[in-house]
Order: structure tokens, then sequence, then C-alpha cells
């Protein structure tokens, strides 16, 4: 009987550690130009990478199966200097369900041209919350954190505040490091400035339209689609205040990345009043894609 005790007890541990983890990320790494390194250290990378990413917790809650926030990292390497160091860039998409829908809505997208790390046969990345380890493991928690603040941002108001912290802290620890991206001198588009206009009051509105976009918009389509895209409108509309005081930021240009293409679909068989309380917006935050916001009035 005891026995049986502690083999459910044992059981059960597992099965919480089974649920703990918050990421359910897929990690593909492809080197084209690369013919120095043998395919099998690339593999043996991108298992490496999955499993820290997938493996650990990284907050306090618990989640089930089907909870993981969905991720994908595509890391590109371009260059090999040695056998064990390399250079690329690495690109991160996270996206979040829509409540009564089997659609997946994108969260949050990024294409980061600063990675340089280096990775021994056999080595399991390590990381520490207190100190700067190495360039690979800072990377990868670093947008860990970024990736399920932002997820929880689009469930409650400014619901991501303490993971962005984390990845806060992360770029103090690497101040000293040599390798680039961490620096607010380095540019205005790096991981330095990413999380600073996160948790700057100026980019409350930016994160207040997460959350309304989502819970208050595309979590209420199915059951109000008119209500829905008009919380959806409201939630854009403040993105006007963010470009008052600083226009074409790197984060708003990150949102319009993740969201643009997603806002012309659901707005294209959307009523003439509608589409023309957003036009003007779209035209002056995200110049990029006028022509697509054009099209959506047609």
């Amino acid at each position: 009987m005891l026995l049986k005790k502690a083999f459910l007890a044992i059981t059960c541990l597992l099965s919480i550690s089974a649920l703990a983890q918050e990421l359910n990320c897929s990690v593909t790494i492809i080197a084209p130009q690369i013919a120095n390194v043998e395919a099998s250290r690339i593999e043996n990378i991108e298992s490496s990478i999955q499993e820290f990413m997938n493996g650990r917790r990284w907050t306090e809650d618990y989640y089930d199966l089907d909870e993981r926030i969905e991720c994908s990292m595509q890391i590109t390497i371009n260059e090999a200097p040695s056998q064990t160091t390399f250079r690329g860039s690495i690109q991160i998409q996270s996206s979040r369900p829509v409540y009564n829908s089997d659609y997946k809505t994108p969260v949050f997208t990024v294409n980061d041209n600063d990675f340089t790390f280096t990775f021994a046969d056999n080595q399991i990345i390590q990381w520490s919350n207190d100190q700067h380890r190495d360039n690979l493991s800072s990377v990868l928690a670093y947008y860990a954190y970024i990736m399920i603040g932002s997820d929880y941002d689009t469930f409650s108001a400014q619901g991501g505040t303490d993971y962005y912290l984390q990845a806060q802290t992360i770029v103090a620890n690497a101040q000293n490091a040599g390798e680039s991206g961490w620096r607010a001198s380095e540019g205005q588009r790096n991981r330095f400035w990413l999380v600073e206009n996160i948790l700057s009051q100026t980019f409350a509105p930016l994160r207040n339209c997460l959350y309304r976009y989502h819970r208050h918009g595309f979590d209420k389509l199915y059951t109000d689609a008119t209500a829905g895209r008009n919380e959806i409108i409201e939630g854009l509309l403040g993105l006007n205040e963010v470009h008052k005081v600083r226009p074409a930021s790197y984060n708003i240009q990150l949102f319009f990345v993740a969201k643009a293409d997603e806002i012309i679909n659901l707005f294209k068989a959307a009523p003439a009043e509608e589409k023309e309380r957003l036009i003007s917006l779209l035209r002056l935050l995200d110049p990029a894609n006028i022509q697509k916001y054009d099209g959506m009035m047609s």
C-alpha cells in the first residue's frame, strides 16, 4: 500500500512537471552557404535549442499541453568562422488561439540579424537569470520572456510586465558581452530597445492595443463580429498616441509585421464605414504596406 502511494505521488509529480512548460517551440536551422560544418552538428544544435526552449519552466504558472504558447525559431547561419562559432540571424514568431475558433492569431514576430553564438559538440545549453553565461542562452532566454510577456499582454491588460522585466534583466547582464544587439548605442532596432520601449509609459497604448485587439476583439468575433471589429479598431486607433511621440518606432513596426495581413483579411469584407475609420491611420503607421491597405478598400 505504501509502495502504491509512493508510486501515485511520483506519477502526480511527473504529471505536474509535464504540464509546467510554457512553450511549444519548433526550431529550424538552415546553413545554405556553410560547407565547413557537418550536417550532424547543425542537427545537434537544433535539437539542443528546442530542448532548451521547451524543456524548462519560464514562469510560476502551470500549463496544460494545449495551453502552451505556439512559437517557432528559424536560425540562418551565414558564417562559421570555426567549428564552434556561428554568425547569422534568428527569426522568431509566436501566436495564440482565438476563442471559439481553430484560428491562431500572430502575436510577436521579429527578425534579429545580430546573432552570434558558440556551440561545442554535445553541449548542454545552460542559463542563469543572474548572469550572462554566453550569447546563445541569453538570446534564447530573452526571446522566451518576450514571447511569454506578449502572450500574457493579450489575455490581461499589461499582464506581461513581470516577463518583460526578466528580459530587461538579461539585457542588463549582457552589457559587457562581446556580441552585439544588447546595447543602446548600437542602434534603435535591437534587443535593448525592444524591451526598453515595451516597458516605457510612452508605449503603454501599444500594450493596451494588444489586450483590446485580442481579448475584446478577436476573442469576441464569434459571438458578435461587429462589436469585435469595433474593439480592434479602437485598439489600433490608440497606436497614434505612440506615433505622435515616437514616429516609425521599432515596436510599432514589429506590430505591423505580425498583424498587417491579418488586419487586411479581417476588414476587407467589413462595411465601408469601418474601413474608413482605419485607413488613414494604417497608411500613417505602416507606410510599407500602403498598397495592401488601399487594396483593402476596394
